[in-house]
């Protein structure tokens, strides 16, 4: 599922009441919880077995690393948590909601209103301003033209890109488009911000800065859950999941200055 797909339009409708009730009826400790979850793949006339028995916690305002290699399930595990895609078997609840049991228009506006996306590849969309790039989620969200152009112009400033928002992408470096991605994910005010290996495509300079990003939106309240390969990016968060063969191996809080 691309950018396109994951951020369409689902008719200018607010969330419906069951979806919106956490939001503010109870505020929730624990944003995620997941029990028994399993996925498999079909493979020819077999299938591949990717999540096994996977049950974890995620409180709100944590700063949280999934960490494994290619292959080992994290990104099956991700396209879950950001109703990518859906579990075979167990339970997953996210913010006050029963995923397993919503439907795809409600899940088109999970995507859209409960989670702030960034990809390794920006997915921002070409020949379009910075600061049409942001509004595209509160487009979807129905919000007004004026009310949108103000709070992505903020948005843009919030990451430093204040004089860049009628830049296009193609005008940007690879750090400076990260960071519109980051604007445009945090557009919808969202429980979570769910970052796909978003240094991967930047050099280390770059990827340090972005990190630093996402650990002050942490520290101003932001759950942030980063998906990586990486060991020192890891190092940024305060806890890592380490992922391997499809199954949580560990499950740590970092301490400051070690992996």
């Amino acid at each position: 599922m691309d950018a396109a797909q994951i951020l369409k339009p689902f008719s200018n409708e607010h969330i419906p009441a069951d979806i919106e009730k956490s939001a503010a009826a109870e505020h929730l400790c624990e944003i995620i919880t997941m029990k028994n979850v399993n996925k498999s793949y079909k493979m020819g006339s077999g299938s591949l077995h990717v999540l096994k028995d996977i049950s974890l916690t995620v409180e709100q305002g944590e700063y949280l690393a999934i960490l494994g290699p290619s292959g080992s399930g994290k990104s099956t595990l991700m396209n879950i948590i950001g109703c990518m895609d859906v579990l075979d078997e167990g339970t997953y609840n996210l913010d006050g909601v029963e995923i397993e049991k919503a439907k795809e228009k409600e899940l088109t506006n999970i995507r859209n209103q409960k989670i702030g996306f960034v990809f390794q590849a920006f997915q921002l969309i070409p020949r379009t301003s910075a600061l049409k790039n942001v509004e595209i989620p509160m487009i979807y969200a129905g919000m007004k033209a004026d009310a949108r152009k103000v709070k992505a112009a903020a948005l843009l400033e919030k990451v430093g890109l204040g004089q860049r928002i009628h830049h296009m992408p193609n005008e940007l470096s690879g750090g400076q488009k990260q960071r519109v991605a980051i604007a445009r994910a945090l557009a919808n005010d969202p429980a979570i911000i769910l970052a796909d290996e978003p240094t991967g495509n930047l050099d280390t300079k770059a990827s340090y800065e972005i990190m630093e990003f996402f650990t002050n939106l942490n520290k101003e309240g932001a759950t942030v859950i980063v998906v990586t390969h990486e060991e020192e990016i890891a190092a940024y968060t305060d806890r890592i999941i380490r992922f391997q063969d499809g199954q949580i191996v560990s499950d740590k809080k970092v301490v400051k200055g070690s992996c």
